[in-house]
C-alpha cells in the first residue's frame, strides 16, 4: 500500500531537511577558517594540515553512498543521528590533538564521515522518495540552498568567535551545534516508499541494490555526470581550504575571506532555487554545462582584476550562483536515469567522485602553496577542469522535461 504525503507535511520535510543540511554543511565549509589557528598551535604547517582537510573532503564523500545504502534500507532517522554523534565528537576533540595522525582522526574521518550522514544524499534522497516527481527538482534546491544559508550565516560568525574567543572556543562551539541535527531529523522518521519510482536505467521496481548499482557504472551518462562533479569538488575543497590563504596574499585582513565564504553561501541560495526551478523547464545537462563553464569565466576574471577586497566579494557572489547549483540538477538526472528507489546510494556515489575531486583540490592547494608561494597554478588548473566539465555533460542522454513528463 502507498500512501501520499501532505503538501504542508511535504514542507515540513523539506524545512528539516535543509535546516540540517544547513548545520552540517556549515561545519564544513568554515574550517579551512581554522587553518592558519591550527598551523600557529600545532606547528604541522599548510601542507600537513591541508593534506587532513583533504582526508576529510574524500571522506565526506565516501561516507555518503555507504550510509545512503542503510537510510535506503532502514530509514534517514538513525544515519542522521548517528553523524551528529561523530561530527560534535570529531570537532569537540580537534582542540586536543597536535599531530597530523590526531587531525587525520579528528577532521579528517570523524567530523567528515558525520557531516556526510547528514548531507545531500541522504537528505535529498530521502525527500524524493515521500514528494512527488513534479516536487523534487524544487525539493533538492531548497534544500541545498540550506547548506548554502548555514555557510552564510556561520561563515562570519565562526571568524568573529575566533577573534574574540580564541579558535578552541569557535571549535568547541561549532561541535555543539551540530547536536541541533537530531531533534531536526524528527519528520524524516519512516522507511517510505509511497512515490519511489524506476528509471529508464533500472530494469524493474524489484532490482536489489547491487545489480542497480552495477547497471548504473556501465551507464555512460552516469559516468559523465560522475567526472562532472569531479571538477565541482576540486573547485569547492580548494576554496573553502586556501580562500583564507590567498586573502593573506593579498595582504588583506582574514574578515575579508569571512565575508567572501559568507557571500558565497549567500549568493548560492539564489543558485540553488534557480538551478531546482530551470532544472523542471529545461534539460538539466544543459544546466550543468552552463554552471560549469561560467565558473572558468569567472575564475579568468577574478585572476585578472586587482587584488583588493571588493574584488574578492565580487568573486565571491559571482561564483556563489554557480557554487552548489550543480546538484539539483545532478541529483535530478541521476533520478531520471534510475528511479528514487536507490536515489540516495546512487546519488552519494556521484558525491564520492565529487570528493575525490574535493581532496586532490585541498591537498594540491597546499603543496602549491609550499612550492610556489602562491595558488597561480591552482586557479589555472580550476579553468582547465571547469571548461572539461562543461564539455562532459553534453552526451547525457535526456530527455527533454515536456516529453519525460507526457511519457510518464
Amino acid at each position: 500500500m502507498t500512501t501520499t504525503t501532505p503538501p504542508r507535511a511535504g514542507w515540513g520535510l523539506i524545512l528539516a531537511a535543509s535546516a540540517i543540511l544547513m548545520i552540517t554543511m556549515a561545519a564544513r565549509l568554515t574550517t579551512g577558517l581554522f587553518l592558519s589557528p591550527l598551523n600557529t598551535a600545532t606547528g604541522l604547517g599548510i601542507a600537513s594540515i591541508s593534506f587532513a582537510l583533504a582526508v576529510g573532503q574524500f571522506m565526506w564523500g565516501a561516507s555518503q553512498p555507504l550510509f545512503g545504502a542503510v537510510a535506503d534500507k532502514y530509514g534517514s532517522v538513525p544515519v542522521i543521528v548517528l553523524g551528529a554523534v561523530l561530527l560534535a565528537v570529531g570537532l569537540a576533540a580537534t582542540p586536543f590533538v597536535s599531530t597530523q595522525m590526531g587531525l587525520l582522526v579528528t577532521l579528517g574521518i570523524l567530523s567528515a564521515s558525520g557531516a556526510g550522514a547528514g548531507s545531500f544524499s541522504i537528505l535529498i534522497g530521502a525527500t524524493a522518495q515521500r514528494l512527488p516527481p513534479e516536487r523534487r527538482a524544487f525539493a533538492s534546491g531548497f534544500i541545498n540552498a540550506g547548506g548554502s544559508f548555514g555557510q552564510f550565516v556561520f561563515a562570519p560568525l565562526v571568524q568573529f568567535l575566533i577573534a574574540t574567543a580564541g579558535w578552541v572556543t569557535a571549535m568547541f562551539a561549532l561541535a555543539a551545534t551540530t547536536l541541533l541535527t537530531i531533534p531536526l531529523s524528527w519528520p524524516l522518521r519512516g522507511k517510505p516508499q509511497a512515490h519511489a519510482t524506476v528509471g529508464h536505467g533500472a530494469l524493474s521496481a524489484d532490482l536489489s541494490l547491487g545489480r542497480q548499482v552495477r547497471i548504473a557504472m556501465r551507464d555512460r551518462s552516469y559516468l559523465c555526470l560522475h567526472a562532472g562533479f569531479f571538477t565541482c569538488g576540486f573547485h569547492i575543497a580548494f576554496l573553502v581550504t586556501h580562500l583564507p590563504g590567498e586573502v593573506a596574499l593579498c595582504g588583506l585582513p582574514a574578515g575579508v575571506s569571512a565575508t567572501a565564504l559568507g557571500l558565497i553561501g549567500l549568493f548560492n541560495i539564489a543558485g540553488s532555487l534557480t538551478a531546482g526551478a530551470l532544472a523542471q523547464r529545461y534539460r538539466m545537462k544543459w544546466l550543468l554545462a552552463v554552471t560549469y563553464g561560467s565558473r572558468a569565466v569567472i575564475i579568468a576574471l577574478y585572476l585578472l582584476a586587482p587584488k583588493t577586497a571588493w574584488t574578492f566579494y565580487l568573486f565571491a557572489a559571482a561564483l556563489g550562483f554557480s557554487w552548489l547549483a550543480t546538484v539539483p540538477p545532478t541529483a535530478g538526472l541521476v533520478g531520471k536515469l534510475f528511479g528514487t528507489r536507490y536515489l540516495a546510494t546512487l546519488f552519494g556515489l556521484t558525491l564520492l567522485s565529487h570528493q575525490i575531486g574535493g581532496f586532490f583540490g585541498a591537498w594540491l592547494g597546499g603543496l602549491a602553496f609550499v612550492r610556489f608561494g602562491d595558488y597561480t597554478w591552482m586557479w589555472y588548473a580550476d579553468i582547465a577542469l571547469a571548461l572539461a566539465a562543461a564539455v562532459v555533460n553534453v552526451p547525457i542522454r535526456e530527455a527533454a522535461p515536456h516529453r519525460a513528463a507526457a511519457a510518464a
